[in-house]
Parts: structure tokens; C-alpha cells; sequence
């Protein structure tokens, strides 16, 4: 699988056949999502909206926002509050402030009930209408102020002079009274120019002091994110995910042997042929004893995902066709009539069926012993009657040190390694759901095979 791509039918085989180790990393993630929710209690949050009106700049608008959120608003506010053990540093990062559409200002603030974040909230929102209404005030340019009274005793004195000039005028059309009319209007002019003047002056201090919190902050409902169901849902995917993950990396890592130009280069010999197994379902390893293998079978540890499903077979007889192939290429190899040892590694279930089947189908020319080797200290027995070795393993089981291992075995056993018979799992049909009666007295020897192996290595 190291070269392979990773495809959606991947990771549907892992999660078919790793269902219950999935699921108990599911758990586990849900779990630490639980605990993580009781570490942290949950909040409430809730937003207060200020209005400023006029015309606002955006800088401007974030200028206010931090005016909103600064030490100075949040100190006064918890001092208001008067919550005990709790200061206006403790407050900072539980209150922010964004500007929105329409020169609003929402101030929120997050507690642990919802009361406590309604009252933050308001509290955090009055206190910055308050501030910066006297950051206007004190703000202003002291020669803007004495201009400022300049103009408004300008308009006083043309109020006053206009008067005046209206009681005295003449009502007829004399020239004197229509120039008196004239001036009165160049009067009048003048009078509007200083109001617009006075009403054009400072205008965003008038803006700032006309600041307006729009009403009590709604008290929440709900929870503020992550809520205690995120938290378990996002730990028991994440986990997830993270053995989904784990099983394509280990794949891809592996160093399991799949193509036949690799495995015979291993084992350092020539390919007689591939045979077909009709299994039932994935092929599962040793039974095994004690705790640790019943909890591999419990996980589902004990099933390859690697593997791809098996392909449906044909019928008893092209499968025996395949066995007698590499039979009469085994005759053809060898210069006469001899014993040979059908060597497989010890665990592979599949290699040990074709073994027996072999044993079967060859008959007496030449005849054959089917021997299991451990693939952790492969050890093969000497030479007694056999003159010679075949090594009967499957795809994608074996890495190239372990199958180096049997090759070397063998020779240290003074066998020479005659051929490499491949072994692939099949889907078996109702017509043929297993090997044949008469491969199962072969595959009983296994079992002496394999003491008498074990014993040797003891």
C-alpha cells in the first residue's frame, strides 16, 4: 500500500473492518470531551448595542471599540458591579466590543450565568457612553471655546441691532426705508452665517456627547460555544479521525512485500505460479491465547484491513488446475524424482492451506512435507530425506527482512530453495466453500511440524 493512493474505498475498508477499535477511540475522544467540560463550566454571553449618531469614519468607529474595551471602562464597571474576588483585570478578557453597520457599537460581555453576563454587558456599556461623553468635554480646544463665544455674542449684538433698526424703519417707500430694509437683510444674512459657523464647529465632540445606549442587553438562553455537546462530539470525531489517519500511515509506511518480482528477489528464487484459497471472510491470524489476543480478537486487531476483498473464485476445478501448473513446473525443475519441503511462515493462514493443497495435488513425483517456520527465529529442519525447498507464501503479509530470514534458514539447512509458490485469498461459492477432504490429513502434520520446529529453536 505504500505506493498506492489513498481512495474512498480505503478508508470504507478500514472503517468496516476496524469498526470496534474506531468506535473505542470514538469513546475515548468523547470522553476527554466531557472532561474538558467539566474543567471548564459554561459561559453565557450576551451584547449590549451603543449608537453614535452622525457621520463616523471608520477609524473613527474602531477608535471607539477600543475605548470600549480598555482598562479604564472595564475598571470602573467592576467597580460598579462590586462582584467579590472579582477585578477589573479578572473582567478584560471576558468583554469585547466590534463596530456594526449603521455606527452601532455591540459590546459583549461573557460570565457564568446569564444574569451576571446581562449585567456585564449594560454596566460595560454605560460606563463607555460615560467616558467618552467626558473625553469630549474635556477635549476641547480652549481657543476653539473663546471663538465659539465670540460668535454667540456676534448673533446677540445682530439680534439686538435688528430690532433696533426694525422699530425705527419707516414703512413707507422712501429710499431711506427701503436702504434700512437692506440692511436689516445683510443683517439678517450675516446672523445665519453664524449660526452655521457655530453649528459647523467640533462637530464629532457634539457627536460623541450625543451617544446613546440602545436599551437592557438581552439576558441568553443558550450556552456560549464550545458547549459541553460540542465538546463531546468534536473529541469523539476528532479521535476519530486521528485513527483513521493513524491506519493510513502505518499502511503507508509499511514495508510488507506485495508485487511477485519483489517477494521472489527476497526469498532469491524463481515464481512457479499464483493459487487461489476460497475464504468466507477476512482472513484472520492465529487464534493465539492469554489476555492479549483476546483482546486483539475483541478490537477486531486479528482481521488484515490492508487487504483488499478477496475476488469470487471459480469453481473446485480451475482452482486444482492452478495446483497441478505448479506441480508440473515443480517436476520440471528438478532433474529426478525427489522429497521437498513445503516451507510457509508460521501465522500465515493462507500459505498453510495452499501448502497442504500442494501436498495433495503432488502426489508422490516429487513428494512433499509441509513444514511451518516462525518468521521471528525462522528455524528449518535439516536434511534428511528432502533435498530441497518450497516456500508457499502470501501477498502482503511478509516484509523483505522476514523472508530473507526463511531463505537463509533454508540454506542453513543445507535446502535450496527450488521455487516460490504465491497464495491469494478467493471468495468461495456455494459449489466449492473450502479445500478438499483429502488436503486435511496433509495439514494435520503442521501442527508436529511446528513443535518439532519450536523444540529445535528451545
Amino acid at each position: 500500500m505504500s505506493d498506492d493512493t489513498i481512495r474512498l474505498v480505503t478508508i470504507g475498508r478500514i472503517i468496516r473492518r476496524r469498526w470496534r477499535l474506531l468506535t473505542l477511540f470514538a469513546l475515548v475522544g468523547a470522553l476527554l470531551g466531557y472532561g474538558t467540560s467539566v474543567l471548564f463550566p459554561p459561559r453565557y454571553t450576551t451584547s449590549a448595542s451603543v449608537l453614535l449618531p452622525g457621520t463616523w469614519e471608520e477609524r473613527e468607529l474602531l477608535t471607539q471599540t477600543e475605548v470600549a474595551t480598555s482598562s479604564v471602562v472595564v475598571d470602573r464597571a467592576a467597580a460598579r458591579l462590586g462582584w467579590a474576588g472579582v477585578s477589573g483585570s479578572d473582567l478584560r478578557d471576558h468583554v469585547s466590543a466590534k463596530a456594526t453597520d449603521g455606527n452601532i457599537i455591540k459590546i459583549s460581555g461573557t460570565a457564568e450565568t446569564p444574569e451576571r453576563a446581562q449585567r456585564l454587558s449594560d454596566q460595560v456599556a454605560k460606563e463607555f457612553v460615560s467616558y467618552a461623553t467626558r473625553i469630549a468635554s474635556e477635549s476641547a480646544d480652549p481657543e476653539a471655546a473663546q471663538e465659539l463665544a465670540a460668535l454667540q455674542k456676534s448673533v446677540e449684538d445682530t439680534s439686538r441691532r435688528i430690532s433696533k433698526l426694525a422699530d425705527a424703519t419707516d414703512p413707507g417707500d422712501s429710499v431711506e426705508s427701503v436702504q434700512t430694509r437692506t440692511e436689516l437683510e445683510k443683517l439678517r444674512t450675516a446672523l445665519r452665517e453664524a449660526i452655521s459657523t457655530i453649528k459647523q464647529a467640533d462637530p464629532v465632540d457634539d457627536e460623541a456627547k450625543n451617544m446613546v445606549v440602545m436599551g437592557s442587553a438581552a439576558r441568553p438562553t443558550g450556552e456560549a460555544p464550545p458547549t459541553r455537546t460540542q465538546l463531546v462530539a468534536g473529541g469523539a470525531l476528532l479521535f476519530f479521525l486521528f485513527a483513521v489517519i493513524g491506519h493510513l500511515t502505518a499502511a503507508r509506511m509499511g514495508r510488507r512485500l506485495r508485487g511477485e518480482a519483489e517477494i521472489t528477489a527476497a526469498l532469491g528464487s524463481a515464481l512457479l505460479g499464483t493459487v487461489d484459497v476460497p475464504v468466507r471472510r477476512p482472513t484472520h491470524r492465529p487464534e493465539g491465547r492469554g489476555p492479549r489476543a483476546w483482546l486483539r480478537r475483541l478490537l477486531g486487531l486479528d482481521v488484515r484491513w490492508d487487504i483488499p476483498a478477496p475476488q469470487t473464485s471459480g469453481d473446485e476445478a480451475s482452482r486444482q488446475i492452478r495446483y497441478r501448473r505448479v506441480c508440473s513446473r515443480l517436476r520440471d525443475r528438478l532433474p529426478a524424482p525427489q522429497r521437498l519441503l513445503v516451507v510457509h511462515p508460521e501465522g500465515d493462514e493462507i500459505a498453510r492451506r495452499a501448502a497442504g493443497q500442494l501436498v495433495v495435488e503432488a502426489g508422490t513425483n516429487p513428494a512433499l512435507r509441509a513444514v511451518a517456520v516462525p518468521v521471528s527465529r525462522p528455524m528449518v529442519p535439516d536434511r534428511d530425506h528432502e533435498s530441497g525447498a518450497l516456500v508457499v507464501v502470501s501477498a502482503g503479509s511478509w516484509t523483505a527482512a522476514e523472508l530473507s530470514g526463511i531463505a537463509e534458514a533454508c540454506a542453513d539447512a543445507k535446502h535450496a530453495v527450488v521455487g516460490v509458490v504465491l497464495a491469494g485469498p478467493v471468495r468461495a461459492t456455494r459449489s466449492a466453500g473450502g479445500p478438499r477432504p483429502a488436503a486435511e490429513p496433509a495439514l494435520t502434520d503442521l501442527e508436529g511440524e511446528l513443535d518439532e520446529a519450536r523444540g529445535v529453536t528451545g
